[in-house]
């Protein structure tokens, strides 16, 4: 049966458009406020949505993303929490997947099986876990995939041709591809640099690929959407999140705001 995520990207290819994959924290800055904006997200044109496990030690996470995680843990947030929101989203919308993004050491905690099945109850779709190398893919890598959750990799304009072939192997749904080297929203993407790096990839896939890390702009949405299947938005989501809650909008206001805010990020793809 076609997962949720494969059904997005082919709909999106007959569409002959790239797919808008918007990225919060779980918890952040609340759990109520949270969940406002987890279920606005499709209203503001998401397709996929990435949520982050949050963890204390995000290390491949720039400043704005490892300081989101904080304010959620400092919050009591915790995976069970996590599993929570999802279930809630889940009852008002069946059709959006739904990405768990994060580190092996929560999942580890939580128990490899106990996570996996409460995924599978809950409706995630798709697993990326930052620092789990492929060669501990047996972890939980393959249990997901035996239980019809994608696994999403991780590519680099450092990433080699057998090293490609090595992912390739263990990978489902969608590749990511990490668009600068360092940590999540700290520089801008070379757009040229990657559409070459990109084509070749795609001579060794029919998977769709996603960019992200750096992506703040429309325009930068507009032109990577030229020659990827996906593209990732999330430090700049989490700044305007913030920003908004310390101008102390009520609730409301700040959901609001926050699918203009999407809508205008999302809007190149609509077209």
């Amino acid at each position: 049966m076609p997962s949720r995520i494969s059904k997005v990207f082919k709909n999106l290819r007959l569409n002959k458009r790239s797919a808008f994959i918007p990225y919060i924290t779980a918890g952040d800055p609340d759990i109520e406020l949270s969940q406002m904006i987890l279920e606005s997200l499709p209203l503001g044109g998401a397709d996929i949505i990435e949520i982050g496990m949050p963890f204390s030690d995000p290390m491949a996470d720039g400043p704005s993303i490892q300081e989101s995680s904080l304010r959620s843990l400092n919050n009591g947030h915790d995976m069970i929490k996590t599993f929570m929101m999802i279930e809630r989203f889940r009852i008002k919308d069946k059709e959006t997947p739904i990405v768990l993004m994060g580190y092996f050491n929560p999942i580890l905690q939580f128990g490899i099986k106990s996570f996996i099945n409460r995924c599978e109850e809950v409706g995630v779709d798709g697993l990326i876990v930052v620092d789990l190398p492929i060669e501990h893919s047996d972890e939980i890598c393959i249990p997901a995939q035996k239980s019809g959750i994608d696994f999403i990799n991780f590519i680099t304009p450092t990433t080699n041709k057998e090293r490609l072939r090595q992912i390739l192997d263990v990978s489902s749904g969608f590749l990511y591809f990490v668009s600068i080297a360092g940590i999540t929203g700290t520089k801008a993407p070379n757009n040229k640099i990657i559409e070459e790096l990109i084509k070749n990839v795609k001579q060794n896939t029919d998977l769709p690929i996603g960019v992200g890390f750096g992506i703040k702009s429309s325009s930068q949405v507009e032109e990577i959407s030229n020659f990827s299947d996906a593209i990732v938005v999330g430090s700049a989501i989490v700044n305007e999140i913030d920003s908004l809650k310390i101008k102390n909008f009520d609730n409301d206001l700040i959901v609001k705001n926050m699918i203009d805010f999407l809508l205008e990020l999302s809007n190149p793809l609509k077209g």
